[in-house]
């Protein structure tokens, strides 16, 4: 009895702190070790920095002990993988060397863009690939009013500026962003894309509402002949036949006239177009498809592309100072192709766009024309897109919230075709 006691008092503690201990290790061994590129840190020794100016890949890797012919297998093999030429001033290298006193090169890193990056391995034999960091996705809820300029608005608001070019994209047939109105707003869901913490861009637009000139602009994103566009809530596309205007954030400087004194001539004549001053250089747009019938240089016009749409609507783009890689007569252009550059050429006080249109002939005024949508939802697909129109109603209405927290939500479900929700019963 008195044996037992005995095992029972000093052998049995004894036993429990071995095991304590051992769970404790184990413990300590299921933390994960710290990973840099997908290398474990705590094996290397970190060196990093910034490719200089005129400074190339051999030039920093002579700095460090490689293996015997290392370099000279890199520059012989690497450009099948990537082109070394491409390496960028400035851009970021982390360089992982070994602990012992022979400080080898054993792995280098060059960070080509802040997603992709090239991974070298220096062993018997040089290796080469390309990777990519993790991307996290966050769905954000933003809104904001018009005060002065989307512009303004988006960066008062502290939202992404990507932001507001999505904007200009989505609503570039229907809302006249050079005629915005004090009181006018807007609200988006979209994603923002994140590496090691830092934005990187923008990903999809779930949904987005515009209050302009006393209508609500919804725009519902919508899978249809596998292209996503953006539609109205009865299903009517926001792509319209012609953009409402032929460049990004600009101004109107003169607007549509029969009688304009000419800041130039200094006498009184018809302006039959629309001035948007704007930057020289600044990119001007076809705002339909259509063929280019006349490019070249026309006296008081300076440089101008005039493009026929159909047997009715005709465009003209005055005073650019070039045009666009490929325009000439005759060329064939799509809504949004590039057509040449704002310029002062001509008569003209300053660089800016004149833009004009005229249909069956007779100049119209490019801010009063209306154009028809295109390519509405079909009928064989409005149950789909009434499922997607209420989602994206639930998540504008989100957005109405005094204080909107931002969501985090896996990318998989974020990116799941509607069409594949409505067949699971989801």
């Amino acid at each position: 009895m008195l044996l037992g006691a005995a095992t029972y008092w000093f052998i049995l503690p004894r036993f429990d702190s071995i095991q304590r201990q051992q769970e404790t290790e184990a413990s300590v061994i299921a933390v994960p070790m710290a990973r840099l590129y997908g290398l474990t840190v705590d094996s290397f020794r970190i060196e990093s920095g910034k490719i200089g100016r005129d400074q190339n890949l051999g030039q920093i890797l002579q700095e460090y002990t490689l293996p015997e012919r290392s370099l000279a297998q890199l520059l012989l093999y690497a450009d099948r993988v990537f082109d070394l030429r491409k390496i960028r001033q400035g851009n970021s290298y982390t360089a992982f060397l070994s602990k012992d006193s022979l400080n080898r090169l054993q792995y280098f890193v060059y960070e080509h863009s802040p997603i992709d990056y090239v991974l070298f391995k220096f062993s018997d034999t040089v290796h080469v690939q390309l990777q990519q960091k993790e991307v996290i996705t966050r769905q954000k809820k933003v809104k904001g009013e018009i005060i002065t300029s989307l512009w303004d608005a988006i960066t008062k608001n502290n939202i992404n500026p990507n932001v507001a070019l999505e904007l200009s994209e989505i609503y570039a047939w229907t809302v006249d962003f050079f005629g915005l109105q004090p009181g006018d707003h807007f609200s988006v869901v979209y994603d923002e894309l994140y590496v090691d913490s830092v934005s990187v861009g923008l990903g999809r637009i779930h949904a987005a509402r515009f209050f302009h000139a006393g209508k609500e602009l919804v725009a519902i994103p919508f899978m249809q002949d596998s292209v996503e566009a953006y539609f109205d809530e009865e299903g009517n596309s926001l792509r319209r036949a012609f953009l409402k205007a032929p460049l990004r954030f600009s101004r109107i400087s003169s607007r549509f006239s029969g009688s304009r004194l000419h800041p130039i001539l200094k006498i009184r004549r018809p302006h039959y177009g629309v001035d948007y001053a704007a930057p020289v250089g600044t990119p001007v747009y076809s705002i339909g498809d259509g063929r280019i019938i006349t490019a070249g240089y026309q006296s008081g016009a300076g440089r101008i592309v005039k493009v026929r749409h159909n047997s009715v609507y005709t465009t003209t783009y005055m005073h650019l100072s070039g045009f666009g890689k490929g325009i000439s007569s005759g060329t064939y252009v799509r809504q949004g192709d590039l057509i040449g550059y704002v310029g002062s050429s001509g008569l003209s006080t300053g660089p800016h766009l004149d833009f004009r249109v005229t249909r069956n002939g007779s100049p119209i005024d490019p801010l009063k024309m209306e154009s028809p949508p295109v390519d509405p939802v079909r009928p064989e697909n409005r149950t789909a897109f009434n499922a997607v129109k209420l989602a994206t109603l639930d998540l504008l209405a989100g957005t109405d919230e005094a204080k909107m927290a931002e969501e985090y939500i896996p990318a998989e479900l974020l990116h799941k075709p509607w069409q594949e929700v409505l067949t699971e019963g989801k």
